[in-house]
């Protein structure tokens, strides 16, 4: 070492930060190599395998998908009146349900009715002749594309604890979030963007944020609000005059956080801190870009329904259009909730549901639709999973006259793309859609099937809290072979 310069890697105290800033010749030169001789891929997995958070970046095996849609339908979505066709139901309309039907199980609000058939007719669409209701006209056009599973259940007749549950594998608040998991697992393949966005229609769902939180992971994996509509993200425009001063700022903040994470001996905490605040940073040019969709063709924009007459579908078409985006810039898991159409009532029709489905469904057919013709055409729906599922189905009887009450014994949900069998139904629910009675699925055998598409192995993707490993699929969970393209 030559006299007078400084020690070091004499000094205890120096830490891995440290040490990079002071070697500033010989890792920076290494650092600029590896910006311009790999990809965004490699450069993310191999950011995140180096952190003691995180152990691989990498598939456990070749996936069938690279990036998630996840369409949330909260509130609840008839599987009797959508994907699920149930003549009975209409031979038996204005009948007692204990009587036709049978044994009826407890309901949310125990105001049974009549049973009550579907007020929408039931259409056969695509090479299968699959049966989707006038709710979906454009998504039915679509069906070649799409795996309808048929007999979903849930365990909790109550939203906020059901939608944890279609979350996280838990109906308790504070668990890790599927797309925490897939980032967690996969990371992201751009490292201006985080690698779990949840795009905002105006529904926050019943739970809240938790829904999209990152548990006991670090606080890197949890989920990214973005406004659809509006000011995207606060502060995503910086306040400072000139971009000198904010880089100074910026110079400032660093110092200080690298002074704290060494005075904390490295918490996990901060350190996820530290690198969300330098996401951060560089978000503020990524995501006006990303969001500015003025370089869309017209045929596009009409393709999605942004201009519909109906508001909500030009949310929702945003929505949908800023997703495919994302999933084009690399982001792994990208989450819609649904606008406010008819204030919070969601899909949540204990009264009237002709016009809470009709809305709700004049919101999203359109741009559902749209996506996946979009997908396609740009050779991206092979590799994007889109996932479209509620939280629990409704009963085939009313609540009152004209509503439908919370059932957790079947719903339907479907999947396409990414490594899915398009042009199929899986499982089946009783004559009348209210319990699922052939191949039945459970929240675990979902999340078992997404990871699996992205090649991860649920059994495998574990993270060491309170004494064990824990796993999204908990001790549950089979993947759902038969469905596999």
């Amino acid at each position: 070492m030559p006299h007078g310069s400084p020690a070091l890697f004499l000094d205890p105290r120096i830490n891995r930060r440290e040490m990079l800033r002071r070697a500033s010749n010989g890792f920076g030169a290494l650092a600029l190599g590896a910006l311009f001789g790999a990809d965004a891929t490699q450069s993310r997995a191999a950011t995140l395998g180096s952190t003691p958070a995180v152990p691989s970046a990498t598939p456990h095996f070749q996936p069938r998908a690279r990036s998630v849609i996840f369409l949330f339908m909260e509130g609840a979505v008839s599987q009797v009146d959508s994907f699920d066709y149930k003549p009975m139901l209409a031979r038996y309309h204005g009948e007692d349900p204990r009587k036709a039907i049978g044994k009826l199980e407890k309901t949310q609000f125990e105001n049974v009715g009549k049973v009550l058939k579907s007020p929408w007719e039931f259409r056969q669409y695509g090479q299968n002749g699959t049966w989707v209701s006038d709710l979906f006209p454009h998504v039915g056009r679509q069906v070649d594309d799409l795996c309808i599973l048929r007999s979903m259940t849930s365990k909790f007749p109550e939203h906020t604890s059901a939608n944890y549950f279609l979350h996280s594998g838990l109906g308790l608040q504070g668990r890790p979030s599927l797309g925490a998991w897939v980032t967690y697992g996969l990371g992201s393949l751009n490292e201006n963007l985080p690698g779990y966005v949840v795009l905002n229609g105006g529904q926050i769902p019943s739970g809240g944020l938790d829904n999209f939180g990152s548990g006991f992971l670090p606080a890197t994996f949890q989920g990214s609000l973005l406004n659809a509509r509006g000011t995207p993200l606060a502060n995503v425009i910086p306040s400072e005059s000139s971009e000198r001063l904010q880089q100074v700022k910026q110079r400032l903040v660093q110092r200080l956080n690298r002074q704290a994470l060494e005075d904390s001996g490295g918490a996990d905490a901060l350190e996820s801190a530290i690198t969300n605040y330098e996401l951060a940073a560089r978000m503020q040019v990524a995501i006006p870009d990303l969001l500015d969709i003025s370089g869309e063709s017209e045929a596009t924009r009409r393709l999605y329904g942004m201009d519909a007459p109906f508001e909500h579908t030009r949310t929702y078409a945003r929505q949908c259009l800023l997703a495919r985006r994302m999933v084009e810039r690399g982001v792994r898991f990208v989450e819609l909730t649904i606008p406010m159409v008819d204030g919070y009532s969601r899909w949540d029709a204990h009264g009237g549901l002709v016009k809470n489905h009709g809305d709700n469904a004049r919101a999203v057919d359109q741009p559902i639709a749209g996506l996946l013709q979009d997908l396609r055409a740009r050779g991206l729906l092979d590799e994007t999973l889109v996932v479209w599922a509620g939280e629990f189905g409704r009963t085939p009887f009313a609540q009152g006259s004209d509503g439908r009450d919370h059932n957790e014994y079947a719903f339907t949900a479907w999947m396409a793309g990414g490594g899915v069998r398009g042009g199929m139904t899986y499982g089946a629910t009783d004559d009348w859609g209210y319990k699922a009675v052939s191949q039945k699925l459970e929240m675990h055998d979902l999340h078992a099937t997404i990871l699996h598409l992205l090649g991860l192995d649920h059994e495998r993707l574990t993270y060491r809290f309170g004494g064990r490993d824990i796993r999204l699929t908990d001790v549950r969970g089979e993947v759902i072979r038969e469905i596999l393209a």
